[in-house]
């Protein structure tokens, strides 16, 4: 068994030092399929999605999903999420996550980004035509994730996503995958990696990129399809640890540290801090440092987070659950993002 886990850490580190160009700012701005990046939950929002090592449950199939193994028993997460406040780009959430058997745990998420109605415009109407569209951009995460002897959590979650608007459309599919290890006299030292968005390269087709054009040998107009080009998706690798401190029975205090290679922009450290008082009340913040010399062009997310939870039993002395996770990340340029959830444990 124990030879098993260390192939199957070793695999992950092997693919991520072949698919990954550490933090590389010249090739900023070459991939699409960013909504990969977003994170909807509030929990790990709350800590700039530096909780690699720590993560559990159903969002931990947008940080590392070793850590859906390590769910109570069913798990349902709703979000909404306010991104990077005065552009009007609204995302939802859905989060689902089963225990199956004692180590092992299935998980589904989807997201989907609301852009609000845009004005159609024309060469000939550049002011607008009065007609309006709205892009559907989704994608829909399958995960497994199985614990090894309580201590060793691997995972990997498929994801399918789509972009599309009236008349154009592009699909792809990415991998994610993921390690956890616990140790420490209270399980309270953790390490964990992970290496996200892995696929194919998208390409956007349809008749949208249809053109009438007059014809070079005749007197009147042909129609030509342009060919777009074919985009990579924003592959990462994620490193990341944190440590328990036990300061009684019901407050305990970690400390979060995590380490980011981008492989299309610079690379990112972060550091946070959770406080949680008996598991009802919780309040976290982070820092994120990002190593572009440039400030233009560094993302958004370079500075501040933090958020609260606040969870409580659905009766009294009950397992069940009931949570609201509220988050904000200061962004620039903009208005910070707004992150809010909430979630049953059954």
């Amino acid at each position: 068994m124990t030879k098993y886990i260390y192939f199957v850490f070793s695999l992950i580190m092997i693919t991520a030092a072949t698919s990954l160009e550490a933090g590389n700012p010249d090739r900023q701005g070459e991939a699409g399929a960013y909504e990969l990046l977003m994170n909807p939950w509030a929990r790990s929002a709350g800590l700039h999605t530096i909780n690699t090592s720590c993560i559990r449950g159903a969002e931990s199939m947008r940080v590392n999903p070793a850590g859906l193994s390590r769910v109570g028993k069913t798990e349902v997460l709703i979000a909404h999420t306010r991104y990077l406040e005065g552009t009007d780009l609204k995302f939802n959430a859905l989060g689902f996550s089963q225990k199956m058997g004692k180590n092992s745990a299935i998980g589904v998420t989807l997201m989907a980004i609301d852009f609000g109605e845009i004005p159609v415009t024309t060469e000939a109407l550049p002011q607008g035509t009065g007609a309006t569209y709205s892009p559907s951009f989704f994608n829909l995460g399958l995960g497994y994730a199985h614990t090894f002897e309580n201590k060793v959590s691997v995972g990997v979650t498929f994801r399918v996503i789509s972009e599309a608007l009236s008349n154009i459309t592009a699909f792809g599919f990415a991998i994610d995958a993921g390690v956890q290890y616990v140790t420490g006299p209270q399980d309270n030292f953790k390490i964990g990696i992970s290496l996200r968005s892995i696929g194919s390269p998208m390409q956007f087709s349809g008749q949208g990129l249809s053109q009438q054009l007059q014809s070079p040998d005749a007197d009147f107009n042909n129609t030509y399809f342009a060919r777009a080009n074919a985009f990579e998706l924003p592959s990462l690798l994620n490193m990341g640890a944190s440590y328990d401190f036990i300061l009684d029975e019901k407050n305990r205090l970690t400390l979060v540290g995590n380490f980011t290679s981008n492989s299309f922009s610079s690379d990112q450290y972060g550091i946070g801090l959770e406080y949680s008082l008996n598991d009802m009340f919780m309040l976290r913040g982070a820092y994120r440092y990002e190593t572009a010399e440039n400030e233009d062009s560094r993302s958004a997310y370079t500075g501040l987070s933090g958020g609260f939870s606040i969870e409580v039993p659905l009766k009294k002395e009950s397992n069940r659950k009931f949570g609201i996770d509220y988050a904000y990340r200061a962004s620039q340029p903009f208005s910070g993002t707004h992150n809010i959830g909430i979630r049953f444990n059954l």
